[in-house]
């Protein structure tokens, strides 16, 4: 049996900033989207990331379910499609922990279901929430929670997540951490934070 490999570009075991409920968030490191004014351009090549086993990815999401009692996880990027083998096993591993799956992707779902691809069939069979669309830095979003841009639709793929859950009308939050030294953002900043957000990282 072959190991199964993820390039990842951030892994945050506990966030709030990114999706329903308490969350386990991993970047993929690249993507072959070129959107301006993309929040995260230093995942869009595909060198530069660390490539870990599935294995490796699942010990700290385990302990993440025990000791944080994480609701799901929340696959970003980068350009999590342009990983599908890997995102959709790790997809798949969240699921057998009965935890929810959100992605972020560029491209529409209509082009995902498209796709002969089998790791893209299945790793929407294990998406429960879908934002699609590439980001449109001209359109800002303002209404819905976790959104950048209001030209991306949000698709509810299972029962296991509410479009009418009211955490999609709060106020997106921004989380700074300070860990060995090194200062790290995620989240979705109110633009009135984005100067400090760009002096921090």
């Amino acid at each position: 049996m072959f190991d199964v490999f993820l390039d990842v570009a951030q892994i945050v075991t506990m966030t709030e900033a990114e999706g329903p409920g308490r969350r386990f968030a991993l970047w993929f490191q690249g993507c072959p989207l070129r959107c301006p004014g993309c929040c995260n351009p230093e995942m869009l090549p595909f060198a530069g990331g660390t490539r870990m086993t599935l294995a490796e990815v699942l010990g700290p999401l385990h302990a993440a379910k025990e000791d944080q009692a994480i609701d799901g996880i929340t696959l970003l990027g980068g350009e999590p499609f342009a990983h599908a083998s890997g995102a959709s096993a790790l997809a798949e591993a969240a699921h057998t922990l009965d935890l929810s799956v959100m992605i972020f992707t560029g491209f529409p779902l209509e082009t995902l279901r498209a796709s002969p691809d089998p790791g893209v069939v299945a790793l929407l069979t294990h998406t429960d929430i879908l934002v699609d669309g590439p980001y449109l830095r001209a359109l800002p979003e303002t209404r819905r929670r976790w959104i950048g841009s209001a030209n991306q639709r949000v698709h509810f793929l299972s029962g296991r997540c509410a479009p009418d859950d009211p955490r999609w009308r709060l106020p997106n939050t921004l989380e700074i951490r300070l860990k060995d030294g090194e200062v790290s953002v995620n989240g979705y900043p109110a633009a009135r934070a984005i100067g400090l957000w760009k002096r921090l990282v």
